[in-house]
């Protein structure tokens, strides 16, 4: 704080810190609750990519089943090179769809718990702040 602003401050009336500090308290609420917004929409971003992983690992792990299908049917009917190259496509497939659950997953955990710990954190830090404002200007 300038000297300017210390002076003034120990000028003011009671009732002209009461309403600064009104001010005060209402921005920075108003801040926190910005804060917490951001934070919820990138964990909600996050958890919808993850959903969507997931969801596509299940269709592919669903076309795995069917070339699985196909392959028990023509190692069946057929003798080796047409089940082998069906069995090579299957376990591909298989694949494919362990990475992306893999990679969903992932998503799924960085945007868990849904809670704004950051801006709990902050606003913690503010009220402690406050709180020791207040202290030292009590015991001045």
């Amino acid at each position: 704080m300038t000297d300017t602003r210390v002076r003034s401050a120990q000028q003011a009336s009671t009732g002209e810190l009461v309403s600064h500090l009104s001010e005060e308290v209402s921005a920075l609420v108003r801040g926190e609750l910005a804060l917490a917004k951001a934070e919820l929409t990138e964990k909600g971003k996050r958890a919808g990519v993850g959903a969507g992983l997931f969801g596509t690992a299940g269709v592919l792990a669903m076309y795995g089943v069917g070339a699985l299908l196909v392959t028990v049917g023509a190692a069946l009917a057929l003798v080796w090179p047409a089940w082998l190259a069906a069995l090579v496509v299957t376990a591909v497939v298989f694949a494919v769809a362990a990475v992306v659950a893999l990679i969903g997953k992932r998503q799924v955990n960085r945007a868990t718990p849904p809670t704004p710990t950051e801006a709990m954190d902050s606003s913690k830090r503010d009220v402690d702040a406050v709180k020791a404002a207040a202290h030292t200007g009590r015991n001045a």
